[in-house]
């Protein structure tokens, strides 16, 4: 009879945990939906928003959103913050601190979750079109290439003497728990006109 009841007792601890897991999850999910959506709506305003004449663009600060980033081949579409802290890339894209910014010269570093936000990254091909619009402008880009490395090696994100793009996301994509590698995808700016 105690055995019964003890497995009872684990058989209920055990549904409350995993009820709970559930409830934390969907809690996390919605919170990031709800923030690409609000982001979404608020950089639509800004954007159409008229500027004063040779006013410059704000420069964003950290956790704010300054822009979107569209793989239009992939149907991928996530508004971007400014840092790329752990509160940050579960609500968006985050613009690596100290790369480059849309339009800069050099090579701005782009960082998402392989399970949320950059998942649909598992099918990008060289050639595929990638653009970034920020409140400064449109900037428009072409894969050059994919590679896997460790996640120590921070080369990938030295500066370029051209426009260049990269994106950082964790690997293997379906890897449960801390991924051993890090996925990266290069672009270069394409001219535009």
């Amino acid at each position: 009879m105690k055995s019964s009841k003890r497995g009872n007792y684990l058989a209920n601890a055990l549904t409350a945990a995993g009820v709970l897991l559930l409830g934390y999850c969907a809690f996390v999910f919605i919170q990031a939906r709800l923030f690409q959506i609000a982001g979404e709506r608020s950089f639509e305003l800004k954007v159409h928003a008229p500027a004063a004449p040779g006013a410059p663009a704000p420069t964003p600060q950290m956790g704010q959103i300054m822009g979107r980033l569209e793989i239009p081949r992939l149907a991928l579409s996530v508004m971007v913050v400014e840092g790329d802290d752990g509160h940050d890339l579960k609500r968006a894209a985050g613009h690596i601190p100290g790369t480059a910014l849309p339009g800069q010269p050099g090579n701005m570093g782009i960082a998402a979750h392989r399970d949320t936000y950059f998942r649909p990254l598992r099918g990008i091909r060289q050639g595929d079109a990638i653009d970034v619009q920020t409140l400064r402008g449109y900037y428009s880009y072409r894969v050059t290439s994919v590679q896997i490395v460790g996640p120590q090696d921070n080369q990938v994100l030295l500066p370029t003497p051209h426009d260049s793009l990269t994106l950082v996301t964790c690997y293997p994509f379906y890897y449960v728990g801390p991924a051993p590698k890090r996925f990266i995808v290069r672009a270069q700016r394409v001219p535009a006109g």
